[in-house]
């Protein structure tokens, strides 16, 4: 690999953007990939597919062998809530491997007690999410039922290429949520991306089955088709 690939490689890893380098067996020849620039690749398929996976793997194309090595950064989910859903979605997102971080600015919930080996902040979202940071490999969930904990950390998350945006609440809590959002200035596409009813249809009623159904929507997702950015 050459110096210039290198570096863009690490500016890429640094900034949790995802990368694909191919790599002609036969020749050596290498070229990197970003994942904006996947679209309009020849083998724009396979590197989708590959990079959906996040595993390396050998393809063939035009009669070569190419090696395609996956750089994609660790999916992170971003919970606002120290629920019972949201402890119930620890064990499993780690079995995942997803990094699940909480945010809850009430300390009598946000605690390591409650919360063991799980990342807690207790700032208010806006200021949790600005230091956190959101990206195309980053999932939003709010499941407090509180707007002054959840909509700011929505509005964050509609700002930003967040893969997932879920938020738990009835269809009428969600409705009265889309008239604060729109109200805040984000249109019917905007909030269209969010989740809502949240998770996957599994008729789920323990905080254990909501936190599975939460984590299947999200792995679907992830692993799905991806969505262009907004």
């Amino acid at each position: 690999m050459d110096l210039a690939t290198l570096s863009t490689l690490n500016a890429e890893r640094a900034a949790r953007r995802a990368t694909i380098l191919v790599t002609d067996v036969a020749s050596g020849a290498q070229r990197l990939v970003k994942a904006a620039e996947i679209p309009g690749d020849p083998l724009a398929e396979a590197l989708d597919r590959q990079l959906r996976m996040a595993k390396s793997g050998m393809v063939e194309s035009e009669g070569r062998q190419l090696f395609l090595t996956v750089q994609a950064p660790p999916p992170r989910v971003i919970v606002t809530g120290a629920v019972h859903i949201s402890q119930a979605m620890a064990p499993m997102a780690k079995l995942l491997d997803l990094d699940l971080v909480i945010i809850d600015p009430r300390t009598a919930f946000a605690t390591p007690e409650r919360f063991p080996e799980v990342r807690l902040v207790t700032d208010w979202p806006d200021v949790a999410l600005a230091a956190l940071g959101l990206d195309a490999y980053t999932a939003f969930v709010a499941l407090t039922h509180d707007p002054k904990i959840d909509d700011p950390g929505l509005e964050a998350a509609l700002r930003s290429e967040c893969f997932y945006i879920g938020a738990l609440g009835s269809r009428k809590t969600h409705g009265r949520r889309i008239e604060r959002l729109e109200a805040a200035g984000f249109d019917a596409a905007a909030t269209a991306r969010i989740h809502a009813p949240i998770g996957l249809d599994i008729g789920a009623v323990s905080p254990a089955e909501i936190a599975l159904a939460i984590l299947g929507e999200i792995v679907s997702t992830l692993r799905g088709p991806r969505r262009a950015p907004a």
